[in-house]
């Protein structure tokens, strides 16, 4: 451990050593040789400082290397080599506390990187082998041990499974998933072993792509701590006339040292950094992965909220809402049967409804105009209704706006039909009036729909600005020429990734949606749920909020401790000291960003039992038959 410090931070091991030779010499009555190699080192190290001072000019940047290259200098001249050590120690030092601190900051992201799974147990004649991740193939049956990672993305063989998915959703509660659900690489088994098939490669698998994602937001670096940087200059100056003042009315020049010892504010290096890190360590302990510190401006101030339709503020699954049978015998049944193996979204919802399907004899898909099929010995067509009568007139009912009618023929005969629509999520009123609270006043919603159906769910959700029938491109541009500025664009689809890139914040809804969209966004919010979308402009007004405080609370206490100094009544030595205790007290007030302010907590708590109702594992339940038929 100790080795390991020393290789990372050998100019901080150097002036341990230093100081300990220092106080050794002075302690045996040979003051002035710990005075010579004391004055000495400091020398060295602001040189090196100078030197850093000068390469950050050539960049054409202005840090504040020449405050410390001065404060340095100044107490070594005037024989306060003590406090010369202690800057220097606290300028050395900084890098392992900023390491320290952004290490504290960035937790969850460190853990979601250290807990991707690297070893499989492989099913096969000869029992169960263990294997490299990399080598587990699409196909490939898996064991999954008791409080083990689903090594990749996979289908569950068991009867059910009970899985932590609190790493990749920020979901708290373990998730309950029944024979046939799709499970999610990284997600924590419990204590039953269970069987899964892989359907991806590790690669390809959804915790590799938040691995990528979360590599990418702790390299990243805020515009904010650019701006940090250049607060540095005025701070500066006001150091130097604090200073020189002070020497040039008491004509000591120890004044001008004492002053200085305490403005070298590591706040304004250390801070801020350290705020946007456990801003996004905190939004990832919610789901919701920030690619880039840089996003978190951006976020903090959005004016405006333009959201995608399907699949953001609807469930995206279309279900049965009406149920109209003209014939005795169940419908809704034979049409689920006809439906048996299409894969179309409609088709689907109709089969889960009916609940008892039969297999049919034959089936074959028409495009476009929907599926004919033998049950049971008789031929059942699902679909237009020009298709199942098969004549060229209009329905005898008009679906409503925004809902689709699906009509059904048994034998010839018109049996009856079925209405769907894409149900709006049950979170969703409420995350809009949570988004309003926060501030932002301007919604819209652009979707591809027909603009009968998106103005139906806008009417419902109370959003004024609603623009249908749109392109992918059509779509950037309205994003584009929107305002109030910035604007936040939410989607989910293939479709949505160029809007989401064309926006000054864009967030993909669902790390389980396409990777295009997730490719293309600032932002991934891992768990299906629009009541993050919220938390995330919290998590970003305080995040900003946190590190304009840290800065401010060392540049103030830096000032007051400047004004001290220039009194005389604290020595110089005294000042480093406090200048490190100032440093300590703004990173521990930049840690407060990674915890939940209390509007959030309000939200979450506001937010528990509606989002419950989103999950299928937790008791959602497709209307049946005998609910609909009338």
């Amino acid at each position: 451990m100790v080795k390991k410090f020393v290789s990372r931070y050998p100019l901080v091991a150097v002036i341990g050593v230093v100081a300990l030779i220092g106080v050794a010499l002075t302690a045996m009555g040979n003051e002035p040789a710990a005075r010579v190699l004391v004055s000495a080192v400091a020398a060295v190290i602001a040189a090196l400082q100078l030197k850093g001072m000068i390469d950050t000019l050539r960049e054409h940047s202005f840090g504040i290397d020449i405050l410390a290259v001065t404060a340095i200098a100044s107490t070594v001249a005037v024989g306060e080599y003590w406090a010369a050590l202690v800057v220097c120690l606290m300028l050395t030092g900084g890098e392992a506390l900023e390491d320290y601190a952004e290490g504290r900051a960035s937790a969850e992201l460190t853990a979601l990187l250290e807990g991707a799974p690297t070893t499989a147990y492989r099913k096969s004649a000869g029992g169960i082998q263990e294997i490299a991740v990399d080598d587990v193939a699409v196909g490939d049956e898996l064991v999954v041990r008791p409080h083990e990672t689903v090594p990749v993305d996979a289908v569950l063989l068991s009867d059910s499974a009970l899985l932590d998915e609190s790493q990749l959703t920020g979901e708290s509660m373990p998730v309950k998933h029944a024979a046939g659900d799709m499970l999610l690489a990284g997600s924590m088994n419990d204590a039953d072993a269970i069987e899964v098939r892989a359907r991806a490669v590790a690669a390809d698998s959804q915790y590799q792509r938040i691995v990528s994602l979360v590599e990418e937001a702790r390299e990243s670096k805020a515009p904010f701590v650019r701006l940090a940087d250049r607060v540095a200059l005025p701070f500066t100056i006001i150091a130097f006339i604090i200073a020189g003042v002070a020497w040039t009315v008491t004509g000591d020049p120890m004044r001008f040292a004492q002053v200085l010892v305490v403005a070298t504010p590591c706040p304004l290096i250390i801070a801020a950094p350290v705020a946007f890190m456990a801003g996004m360590s905190r939004a990832a302990r919610g789901g919701m992965i920030i690619k880039n510190a840089g996003t978190i401006e951006q976020i903090a101030k959005v004016a405006s909220v333009a959201f995608d339709k399907t699949g953001t503020l609807t469930m995206g699954q279309p279900q049965i809402t009406d149920v109209v049978s003209t014939m005795p015998e169940d419908m809704l049944r034979l049409a689920a049967s006809a439906e048996y193996y299409s894969s179309h979204p409609l088709a689907q919802a109709i089969v889960a409804a009916a609940g008892d399907v039969a297999e049919p004899e034959q089936a074959r898909d028409v495009p476009a105009q929907g599926v004919v099929a033998l049950v049971e010995g008789r031929q059942v067509k699902v679909g237009k209704y020009g298709f199942v009568m098969d004549v060229d007139e209009p329905a005898p009912v008009e679906a409503r706006p925004g809902f689709t009618a699906i009509f059904v023929s048994v034998d010839g005969e018109l049996a009856g039909h079925v209405e769907l629509s894409d149900p709006i999520r049950p979170e969703t009123p409420t995350a809009l009036k949570a988004i309003g609270a926060i501030g932002v006043d301007h919604t819209v919603m652009l979707t591809g729909d027909a603009e009968d159906t998106a103005r139906r769910v806008a009417s419902e959700l109370g959003i004024a600005d609603v623009r249908g029938g749109l392109l992918p491109e059509d779509k950037v541009r309205a994003v584009t020429s929107m305002g109030p500025k910035p604007v936040l664009m939410v989607g989910d689809g293939v479709n949505d990734a160029p809007v989401l890139a064309a926006a000054d914040v864009g967030v993909a809804m669902g790390a389980r949606g396409s990777a295009a969209a997730v490719e293309s966004a600032d932002v991934v919010i891992m768990l299906d749920d629009l009541s993050r979308l919220a938390r995330l402009l919290l998590v970003g007004k305080r995040t900003m909020r946190v590190a304009w405080q840290a800065i401010a609370i060392g540049v103030a206490f830096s000032v007051v401790l400047m004004v001290i100094g220039a009194t005389g009544v604290m020595p110089a030595f005294v000042g480093a000291w406090m200048q490190e205790l100032v440093d300590l007290a703004c990173i521990l007030w930049a840690l407060l960003a990674a915890r939940p302010s209390r509007t959030e907590r309000e939200l979450s708590e506001r937010m528990a039992g509606v989002v419950v109702e989103t999950k299928p594992e937790c008791g959602r339940r497709t209307p049946a038959a005998s609910d609909l038929v009338s």
